[in-house]
């Protein structure tokens, strides 16, 4: 088994009781991480099998890109494919031939679904495995889903990374040393699990070599040339807390998952890399040393914005499924009081290490029923609610304060570095509500 850092709490919310609710939902759809993960992997296309709502969608989460042509589209379902009028397959298999024959640099492509090729049960694996067929070896094509129908935002994430596991290489078996000599498997290798902006991985890869581990991968990699290998020796540490369908991809394949808070914020960020060092043999007296000068960066540079939000009083409605890390960062690291902490969905597998640091009586609630959840929300007036672009604009207009979920998850915000731009994104809804009172 990985060595596991034990964490120190007097109280914690391992076992509080969950709000589970399941009515009406206010989030967007799985198609939204295609706008960071098409950055990310390079050499990879995302095409959308979907409706023009569906391109409308991504193209405004993405912005307007006037000087770089994006590696996403959509095929447009129209009319006829919905009546069942015209042969689909047939007519995805012609889009996708004279995209490869205009984007000759693709080397991996992604079929993505959507609610209306869901509806019309259109089989994208299927037509997946026929392309990567035609199309091999110059180019491999992969399916996932991106429905909004029944999932979050950043599950999208997820489904595409756990559409790439079954990919991966294998990580070579090497012999087992005598227990008695090591007490650990023999060499085990760390994998990091969720994608991150290059600077914060970058960032990473420094400070884990400068702990002496250089046997560190990253999944999804810049390029997909560079896939990483997995195996029994596998130690992966989640840098995303809504990686579940992934994570149980890679223990299918033998990999073990490090327990571990997440790297946000000094105390997570620590903890973090002090649990991926253990799990390759290293013990927390060595490691110490090295992790407290950045730590003590870190702790420094939130000193500013915890003068600005102790004390204030924060809501979470459930969107991303950062909330619950970000609740332990805002609540220890920054003063805040949390009101209620929603999540999409709770997983207390990859969520005990953050649970175990939570203010002891922290209301949580799993799912949503968004009226209720306005209800409570009103009710209690805290100084800032954390929500979707859809609640947003409404709990504005009513004088609350509000800080776009999304917002969260396309900013850097992972790391020791990063640790004071995240609190800033707290910080600054707040001064502009007190600009514009004055």
């Amino acid at each position: 088994m990985s060595p596991v850092i034990p964490i120190q709490v007097e109280h914690g919310c391992q076992d509080a009781p969950v709000l589970r609710e399941r009515g009406q939902r206010e989030v967007f759809c799985g198609l939204t991480g295609i706008i960071w993960l098409h950055r990310k992997m390079q050499d990879a296309f995302f095409l959308v099998v979907g409706s023009r709502t569906c391109a409308h969608l991504i193209q405004s989460a993405a912005g307007v890109m006037i000087f770089a042509e994006p590696r996403f589209a959509t095929a447009i379902l129209d009319e006829r494919d919905l009546a069942g009028l015209a042969d689909a397959q047939d007519e995805l298999d012609r889009v996708v031939h004279r995209l490869l024959e205009r984007r000759p640099d693709i080397r991996l492509l992604f079929l993505v679904g959507s609610c209306p090729s869901e509806v019309i049960k259109l089989d994208l694996s299927r037509a997946a495995a026929r392309l990567s067929q035609r199309h091999a070896p110059q180019v491999r094509v992969l399916s996932y889903s991106g429905s909004g129908i029944e999932t979050s935002f950043t599950q999208g994430e997820d489904a595409c990374l756990a559409a790439l596991v079954p990919t991966l290489p294998d990580l070579p078996t090497l012999p087992t040393p005598p227990a008695s000599a090591t007490g650990q498997d023999a060499a085990p290798e760390l994998l990091i699990v969720g994608a991150l902006a290059d600077v914060v991985e970058d960032q990473f890869r420094r400070q884990f070599e400068a702990l002496g581990l250089t046997q560190v991968r990253f999944f999804p990699p810049r390029h997909t040339g560079a896939l990483p290998p997995v195996g029994p020796r596998t130690r992966f540490l989640l840098a995303q807390p809504f990686l579940g369908d992934t994570a149980r991809a890679l223990e299918a394949r033998g990999a073990r998952h490090i327990p571990a808070p997440f790297p946000l914020g000094a105390e997570g960020s620590a903890a973090w890399l002090t649990a991926g060092a253990a799990a390759l043999g290293l013990s927390a007296e060595r490691t110490a040393p090295l992790i407290a000068p950045w730590r003590q960066r870190a702790e420094r540079a939130l000193a500013v914005h915890r003068q600005r939000l102790a004390g204030q009083r924060i809501f979470f409605f459930p969107d991303s499924q950062l909330e619950i890390p970000l609740a332990r960062f805002l609540s220890r690291e920054l003063g805040l009081q949390l009101v209620e902490v929603g999540t999409p969905y709770l997983h207390r597998g990859h969520l005990a290490e953050e649970l175990a640091l939570l203010p002891s009586g922290t209301q949580l609630s799993e799912g949503q029923d968004v009226e209720r959840q306005l209800d409570r929300c009103r009710a209690a007036r805290p100084d800032l609610v954390v929500c979707g672009l859809g609640l947003a604009n409404p709990l504005e207009a009513e004088g609350f304060t509000t800080k776009w979920s999304i917002e969260l998850v396309f900013t850097p915000i992972h790391g020791f570095d990063q640790a004071a731009d995240l609190a800033a994104l707290f910080t600054r809804p707040l001064d502009r509500r007190q600009r514009l009172a004055a």
